[in-house]
């Protein structure tokens, strides 16, 4: 990617369809407008103070590409169910801080070499500002790799990667959550890599669902699962899916179930939809500095000749207090 994006609001031409493996994109095609060199640049973040708030959204076709384009008019945001008026849009043009989750416990065994291939897919769509670092976990999860902009360290290391233990998958996400915060990057997300369940962490659901919650960090989840009803599949792997689900959908990220042929492809699109994401910012008119948590609702009202499209976006925040 690389480079910076121009905020705009600009005027609709025409809607495109554009094709190309992995890269292809929806793209409303507009005319540009250049912005006041005064305007203020959105962050990419969900934040908030007592008068604006952040919301990073990513926009998908039925293909799961990203939809680029499209204008301030195509979005309805709600806050707490009331509707909101829209006074700060653009893109996202700021690196990212990525922290990459990797499950070597025993049960991934062959997945290891695919899941391998899905980060070196993923790590394709890195910019030259990105910053990563990589825990790996089975019985414990351990940073093995801090934050560098080396990711090429990173494959390096998942090359000596072996598959033994149990799972403390909620432990790694908290140990991660805690490494995040290191990075200086506004933009700051997850990628975890896992085949289930957790059995060995502790840190309870609770507590990780809190501190996700509370923190503006996107996660991208992909779950190579056994078949429901599988002989060899624990209740805790069972639980998995709908774990990662939780996590990654409260967060704006997105959860994949898929299978290990498909966690290359995958990974590539990840990493495309992290860098095409929109920021829309609003003053709540419920101004009130009690530290309540705040549902959000994005809605799409998308130009005519598009196929159907999907927002996806962190669910809420919390005011801030006195």
């Amino acid at each position: 990617m690389g480079g910076s994006r121009t905020t705009f609001a600009l005027a609709l031409v025409t809607a495109a369809v554009v094709v190309s493996g992995l890269r292809a994109q929806v793209a409303v095609v507009p005319r540009t407008v250049p912005a006041s060199p005064d305007a203020p640049r959105p962050a990419a973040t969900l934040r908030v103070d007592s008068r604006l708030v952040l919301v990073p959204v990513s926009v998908c076709d039925p293909q799961n590409r990203p939809v680029t384009g499209l204008e301030k008019e195509h979005f309805r945001v709600f806050d707490d169910k009331v509707e909101q008026t829209i006074t700060q849009f653009g893109m996202e043009d700021e690196p990212v801080a990525v922290g990459l989750v990797f499950d070597i416990s025993g049960s991934m065994g062959d997945k290891l070499r695919l899941s391998r291939m899905a980060a070196s897919k993923f790590f394709d769509t890195a910019n030259a500002d990105d910053e990563f670092f990589l825990v790996e976990f089975n019985d414990v999860p351990k940073i093995m790799v801090p934050l560098t902009r080396d990711f090429e360290e990173i494959q390096n290391q998942l090359t000596f990667a072996q598959s033994k233990g149990r799972t403390a998958l909620l432990d790694a996400i908290f140990l991660a959550l805690h490494e995040l915060k290191r990075s200086q990057k506004k933009r700051k997300a997850l990628l975890i890599i896992s085949d289930g369940g957790d059995n060995a962490s502790r840190y309870t659901e609770t507590e990780v669902r809190n501190t996700v919650r509370e923190s503006d960090v996107l996660i991208y989840a992909m779950g190579v699962y056994e078949a429901p009803g599988a002989r060899n599949r624990s209740p805790e792997e069972a639980a998995g899916p709908g774990l990662l689900s939780e996590l990654s959908e409260q967060t704006g990220g997105r959860h994949y179930p898929v299978s290990a042929a498909e966690m290359p492809d995958i990974a590539a699109k990840i990493g495309i939809e992290l860098r095409n994401r929109y920021i829309i910012g609003y003053s709540p008119t419920d101004q009130v500095r009690d530290g309540r948590y705040h549902h959000v609702l994005i809605k799409l009202v998308p130009p005519k000749g598009l196929p159907p499209l999907k927002a996806y976006w962190r669910l809420g925040y919390y005011a801030p207090s006195d």
